[in-house]
């Protein structure tokens, strides 16, 4: 058991950290594909009111504007929102999701990727997201469930077991700071609790080799863990050694489940949508 740590806990990926940069380079590659897939697919169209939570460096938002452009617009927020350039249509906000009121209402589609798991507030916020769609409109929260993340592919079982002890730690750290590393899992049942229906799951896992995105997420996350892995008992050595064990051509893992989540608020008899959608209910 590695003693807790001693390093001041907070947020645990800060867009402030000099790691950012390429964690959400790698975020963009690795999941931008799915989470605007199912925005698509989900009727996402020109001249729809978009709003992103948690935007990060705002890839999702200058894409999911693309999808909304001529006519529609995009507000992107985060606590901290510097690495996003606004632009025509893209709004851009500092905005504490938990703290602070939502920059207004009536929205057709409403982003949250890997924001909610972080917050203890979590089902609050959701309800308030909820609150603040269009009758028919559109809630989509992309999330990690951490919880089993296996090493499918070591050198050595030591090198399996240093890994899959990493893993832990990682997500120890994730709950210390006030996150739930499994809430993916339940954001399905989250999201219907907050009065959303029509609900459509799903579920996405990726492979960690060397040189893929994913693997990549997992070194930033190294990195930018290494100061609390130590206080909580792992040596330089070892530290050393996962990293060159991520670049190691029989290294493979598996992430969590990315749970891509999808509800609509309803339509009330005599209220028709602002703009014509699909509901269905589906888990795939």
């Amino acid at each position: 058991m590695n003693p807790a740590p001693t390093t001041p806990l907070g947020y645990v990926f800060d867009n402030d950290s000099p790691h950012s940069a390429r964690h959400h380079a790698c975020l963009e590659e690795a999941l931008d594909p799915l989470t605007l897939g199912h925005l698509r697919e989900a009727g996402t169209a020109p001249g729809m009111r978009c709003l992103e939570v948690g935007a990060g460096a705002g890839s999702v938002a200058r894409a999911l504007l693309r999808l909304v452009s001529p006519g529609g617009t995009v507000t992107a927020t985060d606590i901290k929102p510097g690495r996003i350039a606004p632009e025509p249509g893209l709004t851009v906000l500092a905005h504490d999701v938990v703290d602070d009121p939502l920059p207004g209402s009536g929205y057709d589609v409403i982003v949250a990727r890997l924001v909610l798991q972080h917050l203890p507030e979590r089902q609050e916020v959701l309800r308030r997201l909820a609150d603040a769609l269009a009758p028919g409109g559109l809630l989509q929260v992309d999330e990690f469930d951490a919880g089993h993340e296996p090493c499918l592919l070591a050198p050595s079982p030591d090198d399996a077991r240093l890994y899959e002890r990493f893993t832990e730690a990682r997500t120890a750290l994730m709950r210390a700071s006030g996150g739930d590393p499994t809430w993916g899992r339940r954001a399905a049942t989250a999201v219907r609790d907050a009065g959303l229906t029509g609900i459509r799951i799903r579920p996405h896992v990726l492979l960690r080799a060397p040189g893929t995105p994913a693997v990549g997420l997992q070194l930033h996350h190294l990195a930018q863990l290494t100061p609390r892995l130590l206080d909580g008992g792992f040596t330089r050595a070892e530290l050393d050694r996962l990293h060159a064990l991520m670049h190691d051509p029989g290294f493979a893992a598996a992430t969590g489940v990315l749970y891509s989540v999808q509800g609509r608020r309803p339509v009330r008899p005599g209220h028709p949508p602002a703009h014509r959608t699909t509901d269905s209910t589906e888990a795939t």
